[in-house]
């Protein structure tokens, strides 16, 4: 479908492109989000996204999965994001954002206490500092694995790297992640 959307969009169809859009916002808005951590930043990379896909539709390759390109656009708009801010550590910038928690966050519970709803949130932020934390190269895999939830090929082919890179830097991510969070814990 998105194929077919973005064969249409090349030709100039403007509804096609839209709904292109409609489609894809959230998802590259919520990888944004969870890689910069800042919603400013994120909703910049959205409209950059779009552009660069409205830009280059010509090279797109219809024998290619559209998500796959277009989270390719999404995702090295990120790193270069990342790569040009000076290392800060100051993890706890729009962390007290309750807009900023996402569904996942949101563990549905029969019996949540003002106590069990503390202890979630402080646990929720401790993984959060722990993954703003890791080096990027990192922090890229783990986000597109396990919070857009893409398989290892999808990320190989997102990050135009082998599998087996991919599958390393999620196991190194992790460990980094785990030493981490064993520190705070």
């Amino acid at each position: 479908m998105e194929t077919r959307l973005a064969l249409l969009a090349r030709k100039g169809d403007q509804r096609a492109f839209a709904e292109l859009v409609e489609l894809y916002k959230d998802k590259i808005f919520h990888l944004a989000y969870r890689m910069l951590n800042n919603r400013h930043e994120a909703e910049d990379v959205v409209q950059d996204t779009f552009l660069r896909v409205y830009k280059n539709l010509e090279r797109y390759d219809e024998n290619q999965k559209f998500s796959t390109w277009i989270y390719r656009i999404g995702t090295n708009l990120c790193i270069d994001r990342l790569r040009k801010r000076k290392p800060t550590y100051s993890l706890d910038a729009e962390m007290n954002d309750q807009e900023g928690i996402d569904g996942y966050a949101m563990i549905p519970s029969e019996d949540r206490t003002p106590e069990t709803e503390y202890m979630l949130s402080e646990t929720q932020q401790m993984i959060r500092q722990a993954i703003d934390s890791l080096p990027a190269k990192y922090k890229t895999v783990m986000v597109l694995r396990y919070m857009q939830e893409l398989s290892l090929q999808e990320i190989s082919d997102v990050l135009d790297m082998p599998v087996t890179t991919i599958k390393t830097r999620v196991h190194r991510g992790r460990e980094f992640l785990r030493k981490k969070l064993e520190r705070k814990l």
